[in-house]
């Protein structure tokens, strides 16, 4: 029931209008949406990067229903790339395989993944490949490693979800040819029999594979705001000798900015990543509907520096 409220007020456009113009809508967008052009987004980029964080700029979309508006999608992240590189931002990109037209024809989802990871590899860059819900887990790993294996194995990296129970398999198997990961708990709602389902499982299977991939020795990202995970990969970190260099932590734009900058003054790295564009209603409700739960986290976060 609350989750087919939130999808149907997602797709509510005349609602979405006046949310978008509303003085709450623009303060939801600005605390966590970087604007709505290529130019805001890096503007705040540069931003991030004076206080010494590095970037990961995503064009909200996803779902895309036809061949144009993927091209659409993949021209302005091509657009993303070269203006990263003539600002000369410490940024990198991420994307979503169903903005890419995944949905509409997985083949074209392909080529301009691959094309936009060449021209990212060229530009000495990096495409991190976004995850989306179960049913697309497998189709995205399959097609990061097939473009890895193409000539781009320092230009293209996965996310993987702690909570799902077979992350642990997908994590060993993409360690074994040197993918890069983001680890994240995962915000979707899943079956029981797919995904922990208990905070406690989730945090422990995050500490499990947060472990396995600061041993790996290749660059990965621990994409968390949960301060019991921070502590844990310090720890791990410190009592490993594995130093601040090899990995990176990972938060949202706007949320938890303090310890966002606690962790540069300490000498970690961080990396924020910044969303823009003018689809923020529909993806703000789609993560509501997807997990409520994360009602009470974004209330309280707006709350907080």
């Amino acid at each position: 029931m609350l989750k087919a409220a939130f999808i149907a007020l997602s797709e509510n456009r005349p609602l979405r209008q006046v949310a978008e113009r509303s003085s709450l809508g623009h303060r939801i967008s600005s605390r966590f949406v970087a604007g709505t052009t290529v130019e805001e987004a890096l503007n705040a980029t540069e931003e991030v990067n004076s206080l010494g964080m590095s970037v990961s700029v995503d064009n909200l979309g996803e779902n895309v229903t036809n061949a144009e508006e993927a091209r659409h999608s993949a021209q302005l992240y091509g657009q993303l790339l070269d203006r990263i590189s003539e600002r000369r931002l410490n940024a990198n990109v991420s994307l979503k395989l169903t903005h890419m037209g995944f949905d509409v024809d997985q083949g074209l989802a392909t080529d301009i993944v691959a094309g936009l990871v060449r021209k990212a590899r060229e530009k000495r860059n990096f495409v991190r490949v976004d995850m989306e819900g179960s049913a697309y887990t497998q189709h995205t790993l399959d097609l990061v490693q097939e473009i890895h294996r193409n000539g781009n194995a320092d230009a293209i990296g996965a996310v993987i979800q702690a909570y799902l129970r077979r992350s642990e398999a997908d994590i060993h198997n993409l360690i074994a040819q040197g993918i890069r990961i983001r680890l994240c708990k995962g915000a979707y709602k899943e079956p029981p029999e797919i995904a922990f389902a208990a905070k406690p499982e989730v945090d422990a299977n995050y500490v499990k594979l947060m472990k396995t991939l600061l041993k790996s020795g290749v660059y990965h990202g621990i994409a968390t705001h949960d301060e019991k995970m921070i502590e844990a990969t310090i720890r791990f970190a410190q009592a490993e000798k594995i130093a601040a260099d090899a990995f990176e932590f990972q938060m949202l734009y706007g949320i938890r900015r303090d310890l966002q900058r606690e962790l540069v003054k300490q000498g970690w790295r961080v990396r924020v990543y910044i969303p823009f564009g003018t689809e923020w209603y529909p993806y703000f409700m789609r993560r509501l509907a997807e997990r409520p739960a994360n009602v009470l986290f974004v209330a309280r976060n707006l709350l907080r520096s």
